[in-house]
Order: C-alpha cells, then sequence, then structure tokens
C-alpha cells in the first residue's frame, strides 16, 4: 500500500490584544455595520509590541507538536508559510528553528500568501510519500497588524486583516488498515493578476534601492487591493478547485464531512457554499473572530474544528483556498 501523509497533530495561536471593529472606527471613517456586511468580521488579534512571528509560530507548533506526542528533534523538516517575514532575510522559519532548538533539521518558507499553507502542505506530502521524510511540521504564520495602513486610504484593506498562526504535523502513513491521509492536492496560478492585490515595496526590483521617499508618500509599502475584481476571481476559482481536486480524489461533494474553506470574506465563503449546495452544518469559519490571517487561516480553522469535535477520525474534510498572486488551492483529506 502505497505511503499516505498523515495529519497526526494540530495547533493554532492568536496574540492577546484583541481589536474590534469599534476600536478601528476611531482611527478611520468606517464602522461596525459597514465592515461586518461587507467581510463578516467583528474583530482580530494584533501583536503587542517586542511580539515576533516566530513567537505565534513557536506556540502553534508545540501545541501540533503536543497533540502529536512529539518532541522538536523527532521531526525530519519544517515548512512556513508567510507572506509577512519576520525579516528580509532569513525566513521565519529559521527563527522558529531557533525557538524551538530543532538543531540542524532542515527548514525553508514558502510564499504562496493565502494559499501557502495549501502549497506547503502539498511539497510535504511529497517529501512524506517519496520517502525522503517521515514527519513533518507545516507552519502558516502572518502577522499583518505592523504592515497595513490603518487610515481612511488603506481602510477597505486594512479592516480585513489579523495576526495569528496554525500550525500541524505529518508523519508517514503506511497502515493498510488505517485510511487517514491526504487524499489529493491541486494547486493553480494565474501571475497576470499579480499586481491586483500585492505590496510593491520595499522590493529588489526597484533600483537603486529598495524603497524611497517618493514610494512611502505614495504609500506603496502598504498592500493594495482591487476588491471586486478579486472577489470575482474568488468566488470563480474557489468552486472550480474543490470539484477539480474531489474528482481526483474519486469524491462527491456529499462525501465530505467538513469544507474548511480560506477565511479571506465571509461573503466569499457564503457565496461559494451556496453555488455548490453545501449545507450549513458542514461548513466552519471562524473569520468574525480573527478577520483574514492568511497562510494562517486554514490550520487554524482546521485546529479549531477538530478540538471542538466537528471534525473526528475517520472524517473527510477539504481545503480550499484563494489569495494574492492570483494562486488558489484544494486539498481532501481523511484525519
Amino acid at each position: 500500500m502505497a505511503v499516505r501523509a498523515k495529519i497526526t497533530g494540530t495547533g493554532m495561536y492568536v496574540p492577546e490584544t484583541v481589536v474590534t471593529n469599534d476600536d478601528l472606527a476611531e482611527l478611520m471613517d468606517t464602522s461596525d455595520e459597514w465592515i461586518q456586511q461587507r467581510s463578516g468580521i467583528a474583530e482580530r488579534h494584533y501583536v503587542r509590541e517586542g511580539e515576533q512571528p516566530s513567537d505565534l509560530a513557536r506556540a502553534a507548533a508545540e501545541r501540533a507538536l503536543a497533540a502529536a506526542n512529539l518532541e522538536p528533534a523527532e521531526i525530519d523538516c519544517i515548512i512556513l508559510a508567510t507572506l509577512s517575514s519576520q525579516a528580509e532575510f532569513p525566513g521565519t522559519s529559521f527563527f522558529l528553528h531557533e525557538a524551538l532548538g530543532f538543531g540542524e533539521t532542515p527548514c525553508f518558507d514558502l510564499r504562496a500568501q493565502c494559499s501557502g499553507f495549501v502549497y506547503s502542505l502539498a511539497c510535504a506530502n511529497g517529501f512524506i510519500k517519496s520517502g525522503m521524510f517521515r514527519r513533518m511540521l507545516v507552519v502558516g504564520c502572518e502577522v499583518h497588524s505592523t504592515g497595513i495602513d490603518r487610515t481612511d486610504t488603506g481602510r477597505d484593506v486594512a479592516v480585513l486583516f489579523g495576526d495569528g498562526a496554525g500550525a500541524v504535523v505529518l508523519e508517514a502513513n503506511d497502515d493498510e488498515n488505517d485510511p487517514a491521509g491526504l487524499m489529493e492536492v491541486r494547486l493553480h496560478a494565474q501571475g497576470e493578476h499579480a499586481r491586483r492585490l500585492w505590496t510593491e515595496a520595499p522590493g529588489s526590483g526597484h533600483y537603486p534601492v529598495r524603497i524611497d521617499h517618493q514610494m512611502i508618500e505614495e504609500r506603496r509599502h502598504f498592500p493594495h487591493m482591487e476588491g471586486r475584481f478579486v472577489f470575482k476571481h474568488a468566488v470563480t476559482r474557489m468552486p472550480e478547485v474543490l470539484l477539480e481536486t474531489l474528482n481526483a480524489a474519486s469524491l462527491k461533494l456529499d462525501d465530505v464531512d467538513l469544507f474548511l474553506f480560506h477565511q479571506a470574506n465571509l461573503r466569499i465563503n457564503e457565496y461559494v457554499a451556496n453555488e455548490l449546495g453545501i449545507p450549513e452544518e458542514k461548513r466552519i469559519n471562524n473569520i468574525e473572530r480573527y478577520g483574514n490571517c492568511s497562510a494562517a487561516s486554514i490550520p487554524m480553522l482546521l485546529d479549531e474544528a477538530i478540538r471542538s469535535g466537528r471534525l473526528v477520525p475517520g472524517q473527510i474534510f477539504s481545503m480550499t483556498t484563494f489569495g494574492s498572486g492570483f494562486s488558489w488551492s484544494g486539498a481532501v483529506a481523511r484525519l
């Protein structure tokens, strides 16, 4: 029987500081009603001064390792997905590596924005199925709050994002009596739309410096999004990749016990679910409490689903994403 990559532990962490819509309304021309109508978000969590992305990643990773009954020394490789790196270089995974005392365990960052966690799962799945590694730690971690424009100019984007981290442990499963594991993963991208949702600076594509005073004055160091364009593509690509992934696994929508959608905008998820006829009892959201945590959203949602009992061993679940790049992805697994 072929080796499968089985999820044996999950964990998540968000900073203690809660920022409500009313809090943001004190900084910009917005309101709780306006934000909730357009996104479904009521609050999000922000890091406090001195709190680093690797601190969030460490807390999530420790909980995932504890759930899997493993020590850091038993992990063969670490992949960390993020679009908000702790430093220009090296990647955040190296700071997590230091924090957890991983010795000489290999690690690397992966940048695929809101699809980063599922892209990372695909990489880990390949490593495990090839026999190169047997135990892997996959982390999604974001600190958005220190890089958003909390003024009227940036409010459409700023109200959407929060900070958080989620992690899973994947282990090789070659037990023919245990069907648990990743069943299929599908990845897509469309680079022609990269500038529809991006942060332009700082960047090594600028000459002679990566950022200058003019870029800052023009607010090009903050994220910019063509909201309607992004929404239109998200509600098209997410159903496509979900059905593609299920078809590749020889599954139907009715076979899935729980659907996990990327937590970018509750209205997107509701639209996709209604288009596919997915009942409310088969989906779960947490965007109202955390906002969009990009690469951390799916593992955070998965951890909450498992710890709340919404997802139990033996059940089939799907993960569907869409994000900057454009990137979109789908995965289906049995817990």
